[in-house]
């Protein structure tokens, strides 16, 4: 409410201890917030890439075969969240663990990355086959979306909280 004395107005605010502790309280738990959005994020891309794996067509020769496929689906993951300045946080999306495809260099197996960089970038003998920046641009969008909706949900959720 606002009265006027003189040549200046007196504003009356009502609430805006409740206003402020609640920022307070939303300034403490931001981490958190930001966190879980960003995990919702990967996720979209994470599955993404896992479809672009799916649709890659099978060719023992020039591109994957059957068990280079199976260890990529198995080995896609992402890291811990990491954040190397307050409030920059980040999390790799990659490929850990080998292949059931073992040889004389590679008697565990092949390591999924190499396999994931030689088909998506190609070798002499690979033909490239873009699938994760593919994947990672057609995803961008709507992974932007599920963060905004996971942090607006969070955020409101902290706001009716007492």
């Amino acid at each position: 409410m606002a009265k006027k004395r003189g040549r200046t107005f007196h504003f009356n605010f009502e609430g805006v201890d409740e206003y402020v502790a609640k920022l307070g309280k939303l300034g403490a738990k931001s981490d958190g917030v930001a966190k879980r959005s960003l995990y919702d994020g990967v996720g979209v891309v994470g599955e993404a890439i896992r479809q672009a794996i799916i649709a890659l067509p099978y060719d023992p020769v020039r591109g994957i075969s059957h068990k280079q496929k199976d260890g990529l689906l198995e080995g896609l993951g992402y890291s811990f969240m990491k954040h190397p300045k307050k409030g920059i946080y980040y999390v790799k999306i990659g490929f850990d663990g080998y292949n059931g495809v073992r040889t004389k260099k590679y008697p565990n197996g092949q390591p999924n990355a190499m396999i994931a960089a030689a088909i998506n970038s190609g070798t002499s003998r690979r033909k490239k086959t873009n699938f994760i920046y593919k994947a990672v641009n057609k995803s961008k969008q709507s992974s932007l979306a599920a963060m905004k909706a996971r942090f607006d949900a969070d955020i409101e959720n902290l706001m009716k909280e007492k």
